[in-house]
């Protein structure tokens, strides 16, 4: 008989315990899936994380440098950010790789979606692909002080490979695009 792909979960209560603008916190008492009263904590995320990979004629990709304070180190990133209830991934995208980079794109490819950190997080991705570029000027956010590098993108796979880039949504959005094109299912 087929594992049921149901819930086995069952919330005797929930409190929140933290909430500011981007996340909410909140703490659950639950009976297990084994049947045993627990705890659980769960972050929501208010806004969806959308990443974006640029890709140029030449098959050159941008990629972004910034110092991330939650990891205290600097980290090498797609153009990424957070969509709003109101907002469209794909506007975000938009808004985010002209705000980062000041590109803009004539094509955009969805990718797919992933989710982040499923133990702990409700945190979900959309993922997409920017071609047929032009540069304008970037705006970044007053908490952003981004560096741009414009990489093959071949190196930037490779960066996801040796360890350089270790931010979730850029590996799968990078990896997922790598392997379309490997398979013929993507083409600039």
């Amino acid at each position: 008989m087929p594992f049921a792909e149901k819930n086995p979960w069952k919330i005797l209560s929930e409190n929140l315990v933290y909430e500011n603008n981007w996340i909410a916190l909140h703490h659950y008492q639950v009976i297990n899936p084994s049947g045993n009263e627990g705890i659980y904590g769960k972050v929501h995320f208010k806004n969806i994380a959308v990443g974006v990979i640029p890709v140029d004629e030449e098959m050159n990709t941008y990629l972004v440098g910034q110092y991330r304070f939650t990891l205290q180190q600097y980290s090498w990133e797609i153009p990424e950010g957070g969509c709003p209830d109101k907002e469209q991934p794909q506007q975000t995208a938009q808004r985010e790789l002209l705000e980062e980079t000041g590109l803009k794109a004539g094509k955009w490819e969805y990718l797919g979606s992933a989710h982040l950190s499923n133990s702990v997080t409700d945190e979900i991705a959309e993922l997409f692909v920017a071609t047929q570029l032009q540069q304008f000027s970037a705006s970044p956010e007053e908490t952003e002080e981004l560096q741009i590098k414009k990489v093959p993108l071949q190196q930037a796979f490779a960066m996801v490979e040796n360890g350089t880039i270790t931010d979730a949504v850029s590996i799968i959005a990078l990896q997922k695009l790598q392997l379309l094109w490997m398979q013929g299912k993507w083409k600039p």
